[in-house]
């Protein structure tokens, strides 16, 4: 633990060896495509298929109405209607209406992918348009067309988090400020589209499906229910997948379709998602307004903030949740004593949010960054002061926030310290002087960020606890069976040194099992930064019953006392007094599987142990404020970004960006390493870049790499990390997660940076994209 070890099946994946849902093709394998809908909403009025169902090579067309006899409504992951919002009921293929464009309405099944679109291309959809609802404000006026008539509204729920008088507290203020903050639609670009493969047997009544899914043991709960299938007669495999970002977490419409047409056709069923249809699901699209109160110092006193969500249309998937996430995530980290967030979800005739990479975070993280300039800005006290007068002290742990979340450790003023140490930051505050003075806007902006990661949802599928069965065979050999998964980030290769540690043997006599229904204890899969903080500890508390049962075995075969202190180290077990009488490991569990009687073992003579790890400090039971702790661990990093805008172009330079993070305990500096900057990128490219946009009619404009512009590799300069180490307490490991980590602190250190740039000019920005049109909107504002 704690060595930058390679990926343990990397070899797998620079070789081509590696094996995704797509190279999978079984004997009658036949292929399903989708006839999408053209308008962002509009009736069905009826239903065209008879020239596809003659078409070259088709098996079978179906509709939405085709569907009903074989599937019920898609469960939902988080349903509103269960917590004082809408429900909305949706199938795999829309049924009498459609309610963005995109939206599926025909699937078609032809003997090869090219048939099956080709196919698609002549069905007929007569639509009648309805008017659309473009964005919030038109969901929000009083004669706005309903989504969802019977709700008598367009917003899908409703809440409040925190508390205290906002009026009362800014009595006392030096100053109150008000504003807005508006993020824009993007989502996550992985590798590898949703891929599925259904085979269905009828004779058997077995379902087996390969998916690019986060959630293989939940996936099958919920097609179960929605097939009417018990479920044990469900087998989901999720092979290896090109990257998650939540976008594959269940719940989603085409988990459906591909296990559906099986059935239907009685064949195993292929479908794999085209790039244009993997940038539908979406998040971050809010208009967050606040008002924050300060005093002189600089010290925040009460935060007010009304968040309006733009969720598009209502989905089974966990997208809501952002909205809920990001009102319980703002502020945290800063010692707030009144904070108080309104969110409502609004639903508009978009695609759906989709759970995605950092769940909402990144909006709460930006807005009191921003609030963080502005107090600045209003005071005269400089912005990295101010933070650091309003950061929750080392020595204030744990810390309940008044969501009710509380922060179990850190050290948010070292990370600071650390990340303007390597930045040098007075030299380069000398240099941005000396630039400006020659009319080049240098601008240099801070980003602090805090993860609550590992979640625990009442009633949901998405568990703070996991399972791990570690196996030791009469050789030596360990296989570790997981109910965590890996979206390729390489939590795998952590799980594998950390029971290759407690157990005393070679990383390569270690092999994880993951992904598999049929084989691994029921586990909640890859979400909120969970596999090594729930699957990892698990994975230990079994080895160290192996590691146990090994030791007290040695004891017997060396002679030893039963007291003796033995160590196990590179698969050798050696007694601590006197190193030369040792044992291989792999003798041991010999002798435990073939001679326990002959030497009266006094345990069960096998190498197995199944645990859960389920953290203390969840808390589901509602306070008197009605808070929860839904929340595990609390990594946090602080980022500082540089960069140079040119005024005549709007186009920004990115120069530098440095990024201090706490995760804990780390298993593995590689992947750490690799989490954290591609989580960096993520932001950056969300900052300028990214950004899903619509015409006027709500039908989508990026369809593709060309216009959905990720960052290229020329684009972001080298990142410069730095670590601490605040180990979470209480816990086996101490790790604290890092998949979501990056994303929100690059995001907000890039906002300001650009802000700080442009400030001598007058020129200020609340909205991002910080695109270069953006930029010189604001230039020419100031010049007014």
């Amino acid at each position: 633990m704690g060595r930058p070890v390679r990926k343990h099946d990397g070899a797998d994946y620079l070789t081509a060896r590696a094996t995704y849902t797509g190279d999978i093709v079984l004997p009658g394998t036949v292929y399903a495509a989708l006839v999408r809908a053209p308008l962002a909403h509009a009736l069905i009025r009826s239903v065209e298929t008879a020239a596809a169902k003659s078409a070259p090579g088709v098996i079978a067309v179906v509709t939405g109405e085709d569907l009903a006899p074989w599937c019920d409504e898609i469960p939902h992951g988080l349903d509103a209607g269960l917590l004082g919002g809408h429900h909305s009921a949706v199938f795999p293929l829309a049924v009498g209406k459609v309610v963005y464009a995109g939206e599926p309405v025909v699937a078609v099944v032809a003997a090869s992918e090219a048939d099956a679109r080709a196919a698609c291309s002549t069905v007929e959809v007569d639509y009648e348009p309805l008017p659309v609802v473009p964005d919030v404000e038109t969901a929000l006026a009083a004669d706005a067309p309903l989504l969802y008539p019977d709700w008598g509204e367009n917003v899908l729920i409703e809440g409040q988090v925190g508390s205290g008088d906002f009026a009362e507290a800014a009595r006392g203020a030096v100053q109150v400020l008000e504003g807005e903050l508006r993020t824009h639609r993007g989502t996550a670009a992985p590798m590898e589209p949703r891929t599925y493969l259904a085979d269905w047997d009828d004779e058997g009544e077995q379902l087996t499906l390969y998916a690019s899914t986060q959630n293989p043991h939940v996936l099958r709960t919920v097609l179960a229910a929605s097939m009417r299938l018990p479920e044990e007669r469900i087998h989901v495999i999720a092979p290896k997948v090109g990257g998650s970002f939540g976008l594959k977490m269940y719940g989603s419409r085409e988990d459906f379709i591909a296990p559906v047409l099986s059935r239907i056709v009685g064949r195993p069923v292929s479908w794999q998602e085209e790039r244009a249809a993997s940038l539908l699901p979406a998040a971050r699209e809010q208009v967050l307004s606040y008002r924050v109160a300060f005093d002189g110092d600089g010290r925040l006193l009460a935060l007010d903030v009304e968040a309006l969500t733009d969720h598009g249309a209502a989905a089974p998937t966990h997208g809501w949740g952002m909205a809920y996430v990001g009102a319980l995530s703002t502020g945290l980290g800063y010692a707030i004593a009144h904070c108080q967030v309104r969110y409502r979800v609004v639903v508009t005739n978009k695609a759906p949010w989709s759970g995605t990479k950092p769940f909402g975070k990144d909006g709460a993280t930006l807005l009191l960054e921003r609030i963080m300039e502005r107090i600045a800005s209003a005071t005269g006290i400089d912005a990295i002061t101010v933070r650091r007068r309003n950061f929750v002290r080392a020595d204030a742990f744990p810390y309940r926030h008044t969501s009710g979340l509380e922060l179990d450790s850190g050290d948010y003023g070292a990370a600071l310290d650390k990340t303007l140490e390597i930045l040098s930051c007075q030299e380069l505050l000398a240099e941005q002087t000396r630039l400006r003075e020659e009319g080049r806007c240098l601008g240099i902006g801070i980003g602090f960020e805090l993860m609550p990661e590992s979640a625990d949802i009442p009633g949901a599928f998405v568990a703070a606890y996991d399972t791990s069965t570690v196996r030791m065979s009469p050789s030596g050999r360990v296989s570790v069976l997981t109910g965590v998964t890996s979206p390729g980030t390489g939590s795998d290769t952590g799980i594998c040194q950390l029971v290759a540690d407690e157990l005393g043997v070679g990383l390569d006599a270690v092999s994880v099992v993951q992904g598999d229904t049929g084989t691994c204890p029921y586990g909640f899969g890859n979400i909120s930064s969970r596999s090594l903080v729930t699957g990892g500890n698990a994975a230990v508390l079994a080895a160290r019953d192996v590691a146990s049962k090994i030791r007290t075995a040695a004891r017997v075969l060396l002679g030893a006392r039963p007291e003796e202190q033995v160590l196990i180290e590179d698969g050798v077990v050696r007694l601590a007094r006197d190193s030369s009488r040792s044992v291989s490991v792999a003798e041991v569990a010999t002798a435990v599987y073939t001679r326990s009687y002959l030497l009266q073992l006094d345990f069960e003579p096998h190498l197995e142990s199944t645990r859960t790890y389920r953290p203390a400090n969840i808390r589901e039971v509602p306070d008197a404020l009605g808070r929860m702790q839904t929340y595990t661990t609390y990594p946090y990093a602080v980022h500082a970004s540089v960069v140079e805008v040119d005024t005549e172009t709007g186009v920004v330079t990115l120069l530098r960006h440095v990024t201090t993070h706490d995760c804990g305990t780390v298993i593995n500096p590689l992947m750490v390493d690799g989490q954290v900057t591609g989580g960096v990128v993520m932001g950056l490219g969300a900052a300028f870049s990214e950004e899903l946009l619509f015409d006027d009619n709500g039908i989508p404009l990026t369809t593709g790499f060309k216009t959905y512009l990720l960052p290229r590799a020329v684009d972001v300069p080298r990142v410069e990390l730095g670590h601490l180490c605040t180990p979470a307490p209480g816990t086996p490991l101490g790790a604290k997660g890092v998949g979501e980590a990056g994303f929100s602190g690059a995001l907000a250190a890039a906002f300001n940076a650009v802000n700080d740039a442009i400030a001598p000019l007058g020129a200020s920005l609340d909205r991002t994209p910080l695109s270069p049109v953006a930029i010189l909107r604001a230039l020419r504002e100031a010049r007014r």
